[in-house]
């Protein structure tokens, strides 16, 4: 696991924290399953790219791949495993803790 001090506590994860690793995860999160090819081209990444994020958040437990055939061609098929989700949302409440925080301390210091 990463970045959070107690598990199930909103914390910045240092696996996910990358945007390319960051919209990768997002685009999953939106789906229970995604082909490979459809990821790389929806986040915009190289297959190089998503094969080494997709074996860095495997590693993790993050996300899980399949591979298989579509008739007798090979596929990859790419999902975001529960930790996988549960990190994600506790990254997106750390950030969005980040920003409150930040708005808060800028409305306070434009009183003043």
């Amino acid at each position: 696991m990463t970045a959070a001090s107690q598990p199930g506590e909103p914390a910045i994860d240092a696996a996910i924290n990358h945007p390319t690793r960051l919209t990768v995860v997002a685009f999953l999160s939106a789906c229970d399953e995604a082909e490979f090819a459809t990821v790389r081209g929806s986040c915009q990444v190289s297959d190089s790219m998503l094969s080494k994020i997709a074996s860095a958040l495997e590693a993790i437990g993050y996300l899980a791949v399949r591979k298989g055939y579509v008739g007798k061609r090979p596929r990859t098929w790419l999902s975001l495993t529960p930790a996988g989700r549960q990190a994600l949302a506790l990254h997106i409440a750390a950030l969005q803790g980040i920003a409150a925080t930040a708005r808060k301390a800028g409305a306070e210091a434009s009183r003043s």
